[in-house]
């Protein structure tokens, strides 16, 4: 029996609506369970193209030749599409990355026979033999305190990633390491000043934070080698990063977008950031789309990728050491340029201490390793590591 229009219009709703969901329930499981969330256009169009072909099937919709010519090309089409994607894909994780994730700690573990950090020419007039302060901190300044740790502490395995009660030296990154310090769970963290929150969160929990000065170090901007760009006046970074200025043109260089990427919120980098933006707003960082396994596809500020208009920032020795890149070129600022001749004659204008800061620890011994840091040995090492010392 012939069937109606609006019966033949009812099952090919019906259908595509089933295969449709087919269609996401797929995404979501391939996604959740192969990490393909990226996918999720193509796989939605192919689902949306299949149940075309199926219903055109059923209810013979143009001959079997044109329909079967039709999803040859429609699955050529998708074919290229996904080679277009990882082609893409390819050519993007082909720029050079700025990120913490990307330095591996372990070449600065203390008294490890290969280690990278710093060593006095002679053994240190003090030393700490138990009570030993509980230390963590910034990516950028771990070189640093495991120096001291070398130092003046007994030799043992100190794993900058072994976060647990019995390995007392780490390294959790800026955030985590205030979180850390205010919840009494270290005595000393080594970090950039905190952020407005960060104070804040002190002292809902009834702490006071306490920044003692270790060391000098300059906060620079860089972009790719290849843009002619050299210098930013401190105004320029302030309209690039509210947002006013948006296209290297303004500022001396190609006629291009500038891509000008952030940190997380609490990293010491991003909270100098804001210091610097004091009384403009921030303008909205770049974001990347990122799988989470509880609540599908989320958004979240994109490491800096070398693209060539990228504009990044970050602290000077990790710029140039820890996390160093023969593609990247440091910006002067006001003209002058971000080495230890401009942080220590105080012209290069983004220079900024560094502290050891504490919460109040009860343990005897901080106060004692603050001063042996702040002495002529602990600032030789903040020299040798790579930093600006207080003198």
């Amino acid at each position: 029996m012939k069937r109606s229009f609006g019966l033949n219009l009812l099952y090919t709703v019906l259908i595509l609506i089933v295969l449709a969901v087919a269609g996401f329930i797929g995404y979501f499981i391939t996604a959740l369970t192969l990490g393909l969330a990226f996918y999720a256009p193509l796989i939605v169009v192919v689902a949306c193209g299949l149940a075309a072909y199926f219903v055109m099937t059923v209810f013979q919709v143009l001959s079997p030749r044109t329909r079967n010519l039709g999803i040859a090309v429609f699955a050529g089409l998708c074919l290229l599409a996904t080679a277009g994607y990882e082609l893409n894909k390819a050519y993007v994780n082909s720029f050079a990355v700025v990120d913490d994730r990307e330095v591996d700690l372990t070449q600065y573990k203390p008294f490890d026979a290969l280690s990278k950090a710093a060593v006095l020419e002679h053994p240190a007039s003090y030393h700490i033999h138990d009570q030993l302060p509980r230390l963590d901190g910034a990516t950028a300044l771990y070189p640093l305190y495991s120096a001291f740790v070398q130092a003046v502490y007994p030799e043992d395995n100190y794993d900058p990633y072994e976060i647990n009660d019995q390995n007392i030296v780490i390294c959790s990154s800026t955030a985590f390491a205030y979180k850390r310090l205010i919840a009494g769970d270290s005595d000393i963290i080594f970090a950039a000043a905190p952020s407005s929150a960060q104070q804040k969160e002190a002292k809902q929990a009834g702490k006071e934070l306490k920044l003692t000065p270790i060391g000098r170090e300059a906060f620079v901007f860089f972009v790719n080698k290849r843009n002619p760009v050299s210098s930013l006046s401190t105004d320029q970074v302030k309209d690039i990063y509210s947002g006013k200025v948006r296209n290297w043109k303004e500022v001396g260089g190609k006629h291009q977008r500038i891509r000008a990427f952030q940190r997380d919120e609490g990293s010491g980098s991003q909270t100098m950031l804001e210091k610097i933006m004091a009384g403009r707003t921030l303008m909205t960082p770049p974001q990347e789309d990122v799988m989470d396994l509880m609540s599908g596809i989320i958004s979240q500020t994109s490491d800096y990728r070398n693209f060539n208009n990228a504009l990044g920032f970050s602290f000077l020795f990790y710029a140039s050491e820890m996390n160093a890149n023969h593609h990247i070129k440091l910006l002067a600022i006001d003209g002058v340029q971000p080495d230890k001749e401009g942080i220590r004659s105080g012209k290069y204008p983004m220079t900024t201490e560094f502290y050891a800061v504490t919460a109040g620890s009860v343990n005897p011994n901080v106060q004692p390793f603050l001063d042996w840091i702040q002495s002529a040995e602990g600032q030789e090492l903040v020299e040798k590591t790579g930093y600006t010392s207080l003198k």
